[in-house]
């Protein structure tokens, strides 16, 4: 006896990414549209690469990319930007909580402002979003993907804040999986060396920090991006489940 497992597409069903302009998130973008996904990119303030990466996808496939500018620290933000997916498409099927603030908060320095900003952008936003998009992704019976850190699970030096807001995103991952299933499946991705802060890293500790992987190299978005085409596209009964896109780091 033989058997076939069916690769399925993303055809007709809709996708919303927080930070979906650049960086990994537009490398997401990009793998999910070219498995037949529309999508809705959310920025805050990069209105110019939103814009182009939507007219780049519109240019493959028209009317199938739109932009939604919002700050999701703000009352609303997270009902108005599913209601402009709807607005837009009609239906959401999937929702990617990408959009992150990362800095340093040294103990003794920590300032009320950055608890707020980190916890707001990393935890905050991500369990309003999600509780704003319930209705239409149990209609669909959609997916929600929220993007982690390994360093949620491994403390990074300095960043104390940053850590914890993670940490939290990991539990409430695993807790949407069980408040939303069976109708809605929850998943998250860790990544780990795969893009450097924009504010720039030492080369000394570049290289450290890839010796401490199984694999001895740099992770790319790409690798981000087909996890979450698997999740989206070819894996129905998984819930509640964090991976670890980090060339064995966390080993």
């Amino acid at each position: 006896m033989t058997s076939s497992i069916a690769v399925s597409t993303l055809d007709g069903q809709v996708a919303l990414i927080t930070g979906g302009s650049r960086r990994v998130g537009a490398a997401v973008a990009r793998a999910l549209h070219a498995a037949g996904a529309n999508l809705l990119i959310h920025h805050r303030t990069s209105a110019a690469a939103a814009q182009a990466l939507a007219d780049e996808l519109n240019g493959t496939r028209p009317d199938s990319a739109a932009v939604h500018a919002a700050d999701l620290l703000e009352g609303g933000a997270a009902p108005g930007l599913i209601g402009a997916a709807l607005a837009a498409f009609g239906r959401l099927d999937i929702l990617i909580n990408n959009a992150s603030s990362f800095y340093p908060t040294p103990v003794g320095r920590i300032t009320p402002a950055q608890w707020d900003d980190l916890i707001g952008s990393n935890l905050k936003a991500p369990l309003f979003l999600s509780q704003a998009a319930v209705p239409p992704l149990r209609a669909g019976r959609g997916l929600i993907i929220n993007m982690l850190d390994i360093h949620a699970f491994r403390p990074l030096k300095l960043h104390p804040v940053y850590c914890v807001a993670k940490a939290g995103l990991a539990m409430l991952t695993r807790s949407l999986a069980r408040e939303l299933g069976p109708d809605i499946r929850v998943n998250g991705i860790a990544p780990g060396p795969v893009m450097w802060p924009e504010a720039g890293i030492d080369e000394s500790l570049k290289h450290e920090i890839i010796a401490q992987t199984a694999l001895k190299r740099q992770g790319t978005p790409q690798d981000i991006a087909r996890t979450a085409l698997f999740l989206a596209k070819d894996a129905p009964y998984i819930t509640g489940q964090i991976i670890a896109v980090d060339g064995g780091r966390s080993i």
